[in-house]
């Protein structure tokens, strides 16, 4: 939903935080689904596990063919955007960028990374943004001082292309027109933002207008006769929503210094019985000369 207009300047993020409290409904689906209609994949690689208080990458990937144009809002041809809305265990949030090492800060880039809502800053939404330079994104997440050392899930929704269908249910120009009425087209009129296609029922007792969006082609013309749902336009839509979700476990540091030590007695052992093992072929063959 956060991609539904395709420039920066454009976009409306806002329309999923308004119109929902969490984004991710109890169902596991996330809303951006709503709007955004067709499935597509995405990816997220995280660390196995991190250290509480420490600073990690949250790779996200929206892989798609950069070689394709999508219907723009004003109906003409454009590239796609990508977006992205990560949700993260509560108390690990966006790292501060002061905290950052030029690596990292490198591999960001110039993202703005937004918190879902005042009360959800572990929620962050990215985009729109150009996809060509950003369909493979990079999410700074400092871990929590203090929490249960755990295996937390994180989720994704990640999106390129605009959206079908705008939050009050009307359709985005991006996205197939049906007929609403059985019937013959007694007319199409074109206007700078509509196509309006007149159709006329069987018997002449009921007729409606059909208003489409500039930007999808039209397949029918006057005179034709067409039947209740049949598509009036192509299907503009090249992009689509996708989910993914992982785990990373919390590590404690106690943990890892009780492994590394345990690896050293274990490193010391072996040094140990080598040495024996020598010492014995010593002894042996001392005797045999003996």
């Amino acid at each position: 939903m956060f991609l539904t207009i395709t420039s920066s300047t454009e976009a409306y993020p806002i329309f999923a935080q308004q119109g929902y409290e969490n984004p991710r409904e109890a169902t596991g689906r996330i809303v951006c689904a709503n709007c955004h209609l067709a499935q597509k994949s995405v990816d997220i690689e995280v660390p196995q596990s991190v250290l509480p208080d420490s600073v990690f990458e949250a790779v996200v990937k929206i892989p798609y063919d950069q070689q394709i144009k999508q219907v723009l809002a004003k109906g003409k041809k454009g590239g796609l955007n990508v977006g992205a809305v990560l949700i993260l265990p509560e108390g690990f949030q966006i790292a501060p960028t002061n905290l950052l090492s030029e690596e990292v800060k490198k591999h960001v880039g110039k993202l703005y990374f937004q918190p879902y809502s005042d009360t959800l800053q572990n929620i962050v939404v990215v985009g729109p943004v150009p996809g060509k330079t950003y369909s493979e994104m990079t999410f700074p997440i400092l871990s929590p001082k203090t929490a249960p050392f755990l295996k937390y899930p994180i989720y994704l929704g990640g999106n390129r292309g605009r959206g079908q269908v705008y939050p009050d249910g009307s359709k985005s120009n991006n996205t197939v027109y049906n007929a609403s009425l059985s019937g013959t087209i007694t007319k199409i009129t074109t206007t700078e933002e509509t196509v309006d296609v007149e159709i006329t029922s069987s018997n002449g007792d009921k007729k409606v207008v059909d208003k489409i969006l500039i930007g999808p082609d039209i397949l029918v013309k006057e005179g034709q006769v067409v039947t209740v749902d049949q598509p009036l336009t192509n299907n503009p839509n090249v992009g689509g929503f996708g989910q993914a979700e992982t785990e990373i476990v919390l590590q404690n540091p106690r943990r890892v210094q009780g492994l590394l030590l345990f690896f050293n007695f274990i490193l010391i052992a072996q040094v140990f019985l080598v040495l024996k093992k020598k010492q014995y072929e010593k002894v042996q063959l001392a005797e045999m000369n003996f």
